[in-house]
Protein backbone atom coordinates (compact mmCIF):
# COMPACT_ATOMS: atom_id res chain seq x y z
CA UNK A 1 0.00 0.00 0.00
CA UNK A 2 1.48 3.34 -0.99
CA UNK A 3 -0.62 5.67 1.16
CA UNK A 4 -4.04 7.05 1.96
CA UNK A 5 -5.21 9.71 -0.47
CA UNK A 6 -7.98 12.22 0.11
CA UNK A 7 -9.64 14.92 -1.98
CA UNK A 8 -9.67 16.00 -5.60
CA UNK A 9 -5.95 16.73 -5.93
CA UNK A 10 -5.12 13.17 -4.89
CA UNK A 11 -7.10 11.91 -7.87
CA UNK A 12 -5.19 14.22 -10.17
CA UNK A 13 -1.86 12.88 -8.91
CA UNK A 14 -2.37 9.23 -8.03
CA UNK A 15 -5.58 7.80 -9.50
CA UNK A 16 -4.83 5.33 -12.31
CA UNK A 17 -7.88 4.75 -14.54
CA UNK A 18 -6.65 1.41 -15.88
CA UNK A 19 -6.34 -0.14 -12.41
CA UNK A 20 -9.75 1.19 -11.42
CA UNK A 21 -11.50 -0.08 -14.54
CA UNK A 22 -10.06 -3.59 -14.46
CA UNK A 23 -10.87 -3.92 -10.73
CA UNK A 24 -14.45 -2.67 -10.68
CA UNK A 25 -15.84 -2.88 -14.23
CA UNK A 26 -14.84 -6.23 -15.71
CA UNK A 27 -17.91 -8.36 -16.37
CA UNK A 28 -16.04 -11.03 -18.31
CA UNK A 29 -13.89 -12.34 -15.44
CA UNK A 30 -16.49 -14.57 -13.80
CA UNK A 31 -18.61 -14.03 -10.67
CA UNK A 32 -17.36 -11.32 -8.32
CA UNK A 33 -19.01 -8.85 -5.93
CA UNK A 34 -17.84 -5.96 -8.12
CA UNK A 35 -19.60 -7.44 -11.15
CA UNK A 36 -22.80 -7.93 -9.16
CA UNK A 37 -22.80 -4.31 -7.99
CA UNK A 38 -22.20 -3.13 -11.55
CA UNK A 39 -25.10 -5.24 -12.86
CA UNK A 40 -27.38 -3.91 -10.14
CA UNK A 41 -26.41 -0.34 -11.02
CA UNK A 42 -27.11 -0.97 -14.70
CA UNK A 43 -30.50 -2.44 -13.83
CA UNK A 44 -31.46 0.56 -11.72
CA UNK A 45 -30.34 2.99 -14.41
CA UNK A 46 -32.32 1.05 -17.01
CA UNK A 47 -35.45 1.24 -14.86
CA UNK A 48 -34.87 4.95 -14.22
CA UNK A 49 -34.15 6.13 -17.75
CA UNK A 50 -35.86 3.45 -19.81
CA UNK A 51 -39.54 4.12 -19.18
CA UNK A 52 -39.93 7.79 -18.40
CA UNK A 53 -37.04 10.03 -17.37
CA UNK A 54 -36.33 11.89 -20.60
CA UNK A 55 -35.18 15.30 -21.76
CA UNK A 56 -32.78 17.13 -24.02
CA UNK A 57 -29.66 17.60 -21.87
CA UNK A 58 -27.93 15.54 -19.20
CA UNK A 59 -24.77 16.40 -17.27
CA UNK A 60 -22.85 13.54 -15.65
CA UNK A 61 -20.79 14.86 -12.76
CA UNK A 62 -17.68 12.95 -11.73
CA UNK A 63 -17.79 10.51 -14.62
CA UNK A 64 -14.39 9.12 -13.73
CA UNK A 65 -13.07 7.00 -16.61
CA UNK A 66 -16.43 5.21 -17.02
CA UNK A 67 -19.31 5.26 -19.50
CA UNK A 68 -21.62 2.58 -18.05
CA UNK A 69 -23.67 5.17 -16.16
CA UNK A 70 -24.96 6.83 -19.36
CA UNK A 71 -25.71 3.71 -21.40
CA UNK A 72 -29.41 3.86 -20.51
CA UNK A 73 -29.58 7.66 -20.57
CA UNK A 74 -28.29 7.98 -24.14
CA UNK A 75 -31.60 6.52 -25.36
CA UNK A 76 -33.48 9.44 -23.77
CA UNK A 77 -31.05 12.38 -23.77
CA UNK A 78 -29.50 13.42 -27.12
CA UNK A 79 -27.05 15.88 -25.51
CA UNK A 80 -24.83 14.38 -22.78
CA UNK A 81 -21.93 16.06 -20.99
CA UNK A 82 -19.32 13.94 -19.23
CA UNK A 83 -17.14 15.62 -16.64
CA UNK A 84 -14.36 14.84 -14.18
CA UNK A 85 -11.71 16.61 -12.14
CA UNK A 86 -8.89 14.28 -13.19
CA UNK A 87 -7.03 14.87 -16.45
CA UNK A 88 -6.26 11.14 -16.75
CA UNK A 89 -9.92 10.21 -16.39
CA UNK A 90 -10.98 12.66 -19.08
CA UNK A 91 -8.22 11.33 -21.34
CA UNK A 92 -9.45 7.77 -20.77
CA UNK A 93 -12.98 8.80 -21.72
CA UNK A 94 -11.63 10.44 -24.85
CA UNK A 95 -9.82 7.25 -25.86
CA UNK A 96 -13.05 5.25 -25.78
CA UNK A 97 -15.12 7.94 -27.46
CA UNK A 98 -12.57 8.23 -30.29
CA UNK A 99 -12.03 4.44 -30.47
CA UNK A 100 -8.31 4.84 -29.92
CA UNK A 101 -5.91 1.93 -29.29
CA UNK A 102 -5.66 0.97 -25.63
CA UNK A 103 -9.15 2.11 -24.71
CA UNK A 104 -10.93 -0.01 -22.10
CA UNK A 105 -13.15 -2.71 -23.59
CA UNK A 106 -16.66 -1.83 -22.46
CA UNK A 107 -18.35 -4.35 -24.78
CA UNK A 108 -19.36 -6.88 -22.03
CA UNK A 109 -21.00 -4.05 -20.08
CA UNK A 110 -22.67 -2.59 -23.17
CA UNK A 111 -24.00 -6.04 -24.08
CA UNK A 112 -25.49 -6.42 -20.61
CA UNK A 113 -27.15 -3.00 -20.88
CA UNK A 114 -28.59 -3.99 -24.27
CA UNK A 115 -29.81 -7.29 -22.81
CA UNK A 116 -31.79 -5.31 -20.25
CA UNK A 117 -33.33 -3.38 -23.15
CA UNK A 118 -34.29 -6.64 -24.87
CA UNK A 119 -31.65 -6.98 -27.59
CA UNK A 120 -28.06 -7.77 -26.61
CA UNK A 121 -27.18 -8.02 -30.31
CA UNK A 122 -27.39 -4.26 -30.83
CA UNK A 123 -24.40 -3.46 -28.65
CA UNK A 124 -22.36 -1.93 -31.49
CA UNK A 125 -25.29 0.31 -32.34
CA UNK A 126 -25.56 1.24 -28.66
CA UNK A 127 -21.89 2.21 -28.51
CA UNK A 128 -22.28 4.41 -31.58
CA UNK A 129 -25.41 6.00 -30.14
CA UNK A 130 -23.59 6.88 -26.95
CA UNK A 131 -20.59 8.28 -28.81
CA UNK A 132 -22.98 10.48 -30.81
CA UNK A 133 -24.87 11.62 -27.72
CA UNK A 134 -21.76 12.67 -25.77
CA UNK A 135 -21.16 16.21 -26.97
CA UNK A 136 -18.34 17.20 -24.62
CA UNK A 137 -15.98 15.95 -21.91
CA UNK A 138 -15.03 18.76 -19.55
CA UNK A 139 -13.44 19.41 -16.17
CA UNK A 140 -15.63 19.72 -13.08
CA UNK A 141 -15.07 20.54 -9.43
CA UNK A 142 -18.14 20.01 -7.25
CA UNK A 143 -16.59 22.08 -4.47
CA UNK A 144 -16.93 25.23 -6.60
CA UNK A 145 -20.13 27.30 -6.67
CA UNK A 146 -20.00 26.88 -10.46
CA UNK A 147 -18.71 23.30 -10.84
CA UNK A 148 -18.06 23.46 -14.60
CA UNK A 149 -16.20 26.78 -14.71
CA UNK A 150 -14.87 28.09 -17.11
CA UNK A 151 -17.41 26.26 -19.30
CA UNK A 152 -20.96 27.58 -19.16
CA UNK A 153 -23.86 25.30 -20.06
CA UNK A 154 -27.57 26.12 -20.05
CA UNK A 155 -29.47 24.58 -17.11
CA UNK A 156 -29.88 20.85 -17.78
CA UNK A 157 -32.89 18.57 -17.65
CA UNK A 158 -30.96 15.99 -15.62
CA UNK A 159 -27.81 15.80 -13.51
CA UNK A 160 -26.38 12.34 -12.89
CA UNK A 161 -23.68 11.62 -10.32
CA UNK A 162 -22.73 8.14 -9.11
CA UNK A 163 -20.14 7.41 -6.40
CA UNK A 164 -18.26 10.62 -7.18
CA UNK A 165 -19.27 13.30 -4.67
CA UNK A 166 -18.06 11.19 -1.76
CA UNK A 167 -14.60 11.05 -3.31
CA UNK A 168 -14.33 14.82 -3.81
CA UNK A 169 -15.88 15.99 -0.52
CA UNK A 170 -13.91 15.58 2.69
CA UNK A 171 -16.78 16.30 5.12
CA UNK A 172 -20.55 16.04 5.32
CA UNK A 173 -20.81 19.85 5.23
CA UNK A 174 -18.75 19.93 2.02
CA UNK A 175 -20.98 17.21 0.54
CA UNK A 176 -24.13 19.17 1.37
CA UNK A 177 -22.64 22.31 -0.19
CA UNK A 178 -21.63 20.35 -3.30
CA UNK A 179 -25.20 19.08 -3.77
CA UNK A 180 -26.40 22.68 -3.72
CA UNK A 181 -23.77 23.47 -6.36
CA UNK A 182 -25.14 20.67 -8.53
CA UNK A 183 -28.67 21.97 -8.10
CA UNK A 184 -27.54 25.20 -9.78
CA UNK A 185 -26.84 23.21 -12.96
CA UNK A 186 -30.47 22.08 -13.26
CA UNK A 187 -33.63 23.64 -14.57
CA UNK A 188 -36.44 24.02 -12.04
CA UNK A 189 -38.26 20.71 -12.29
CA UNK A 190 -35.10 18.98 -13.55
CA UNK A 191 -34.00 15.68 -12.09
CA UNK A 192 -31.05 14.57 -9.98
CA UNK A 193 -30.09 10.90 -10.18
CA UNK A 194 -27.46 9.92 -7.65
CA UNK A 195 -26.00 6.83 -6.02
CA UNK A 196 -23.80 6.58 -2.96
CA UNK A 197 -21.93 3.66 -1.46
CA UNK A 198 -22.98 3.45 2.19
CA UNK A 199 -20.78 2.88 5.21
CA UNK A 200 -17.56 3.14 3.19
CA UNK A 201 -14.48 5.04 4.38
CA UNK A 202 -11.93 3.97 1.75
CA UNK A 203 -11.50 1.91 -1.40
CA UNK A 204 -8.52 0.43 -3.18
CA UNK A 205 -7.24 1.21 -6.66
CA UNK A 206 -4.15 -0.84 -7.32
CA UNK A 207 -1.97 -0.39 -4.23
CA UNK A 208 -3.45 3.00 -3.41
CA UNK A 209 -6.06 3.55 -0.73
CA UNK A 210 -8.42 6.45 -1.50
CA UNK A 211 -10.48 8.11 1.20
CA UNK A 212 -14.27 8.06 0.78
CA UNK A 213 -16.77 10.15 2.73
CA UNK A 214 -18.70 7.76 4.96
CA UNK A 215 -22.43 8.27 4.45
CA UNK A 216 -25.55 6.62 5.78
CA UNK A 217 -28.91 6.64 4.00
CA UNK A 218 -30.44 9.24 6.33
CA UNK A 219 -27.56 11.68 5.79
CA UNK A 220 -27.77 11.31 2.02
CA UNK A 221 -31.54 11.69 2.05
CA UNK A 222 -31.46 14.85 4.19
CA UNK A 223 -28.69 16.41 2.11
CA UNK A 224 -30.72 15.95 -1.08
CA UNK A 225 -33.83 17.46 0.52
CA UNK A 226 -31.89 20.43 1.91
CA UNK A 227 -30.32 21.10 -1.51
CA UNK A 228 -33.77 21.95 -2.89
CA UNK A 229 -35.04 18.61 -4.18
CA UNK A 230 -38.12 16.50 -3.64
CA UNK A 231 -37.23 12.81 -3.55
CA UNK A 232 -39.27 10.71 -5.97
CA UNK A 233 -37.54 7.38 -5.44
CA UNK A 234 -35.12 6.02 -2.87
CA UNK A 235 -33.71 2.50 -3.06
CA UNK A 236 -31.36 1.08 -0.49
CA UNK A 237 -29.84 -2.31 -1.29
CA UNK A 238 -27.42 -4.59 0.60
CA UNK A 239 -25.01 -4.78 -2.35
CA UNK A 240 -21.41 -5.01 -1.24
CA UNK A 241 -17.97 -4.96 -2.81
CA UNK A 242 -15.14 -7.28 -1.83
CA UNK A 243 -14.06 -6.48 1.72
CA UNK A 244 -10.42 -6.11 0.75
CA UNK A 245 -11.31 -3.55 -1.96
CA UNK A 246 -14.19 -1.45 -0.66
CA UNK A 247 -15.72 -2.56 2.66
CA UNK A 248 -19.17 -0.98 2.38
CA UNK A 249 -22.51 -1.84 3.97
CA UNK A 250 -24.75 -1.26 0.93
CA UNK A 251 -25.67 1.23 -1.75
CA UNK A 252 -28.39 3.85 -2.07
CA UNK A 253 -29.96 5.28 -5.22
CA UNK A 254 -32.03 8.47 -5.22
CA UNK A 255 -34.08 10.07 -7.98
CA UNK A 256 -35.14 13.60 -7.04
CA UNK A 257 -36.78 16.58 -8.69
CA UNK A 258 -35.59 20.16 -8.26
CA UNK A 259 -38.25 22.31 -6.64
CA UNK A 260 -39.55 25.30 -8.61
CA UNK A 261 -38.02 28.64 -7.73
CA UNK A 262 -39.96 30.38 -4.92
Amino acid sequence: MEGIFKGSEAYQKYFLPGDYLTTYYSLDRGPAPEAEVLKFNLEFLHKTFGPGLTGDTLIDIGSGPTIYQVLAACESFPDITLSDFSDRNRQELGKWLKQEPGAFDWSPVVKYACELEGDSGRWLEKEEKLRTAVKRVIKCDVNLDTPLVPVWLPPADCVLTLMAMECACCSLDAYRAALRNLASLLKPGGHLVTMATLGLSFYMVGKCEFSYLTLEKEELQQAVLDAGFDIQELLQAPKMYSKNLAPNTGICFIVARKRPEP
